[in-house]
């Protein structure tokens, strides 16, 4: 089993900015995906907005981002992040998924998804909002 936990921060349209930035400080790969790249575009000038992005380095930094669209309610001082853990298979996610969503609210339930065989998203009961997926590489479309 192997495990990944890294802070997903969430922007409203600082997300690119931010990540170069870290990119910069870590001297970190960038991947950056578009709402575009991903054919997830649900409002016009938000195409171009991150729907997701990380930041790697070879000395163990590691930082995810996004730019929360505008179909979802967001404030910099109440969602400022996710924790997302990232697993190598559905069973190994799916067993940590039925312990962590013990007294949880679902956003939304573990399931394949477009860029993960699996992917999830909840809030534990103390408050913390986990995203739950198997980490696939991206190879552009």
């Amino acid at each position: 089993m192997t495990l990944q936990a890294v802070t997903h921060i969430n922007f409203k349209g600082d997300a690119r900015a931010a990540l170069e930035f870290y990119r910069s400080v870590f001297d970190g790969d960038l991947t950056i995906l578009t709402y575009q790249d991903m054919h997830n575009v649900q409002h016009p000038d938000e195409a171009n907005l991150v729907m997701w992005g990380q930041v790697v380095s070879d000395n163990g930094f590691a930082v995810m981002a996004y730019d929360v669209p505008a179909s979802r309610g967001w404030d910099k001082g109440v969602d400022p992040f996710y924790e997302s853990l990232r697993g190598q298979t559905v069973e190994e996610v799916t067993a940590i998924w039925s312990k962590l969503s013990d007294g949880a609210t679902i956003a939304q339930p573990l399931g394949p998804a477009q860029w993960a065989p699996a992917y999830g998203m909840l809030t534990d009961k103390f408050g913390i909002t986990w995203v739950v997926d198997v980490a696939v590489d991206y190879s552009g479309s």
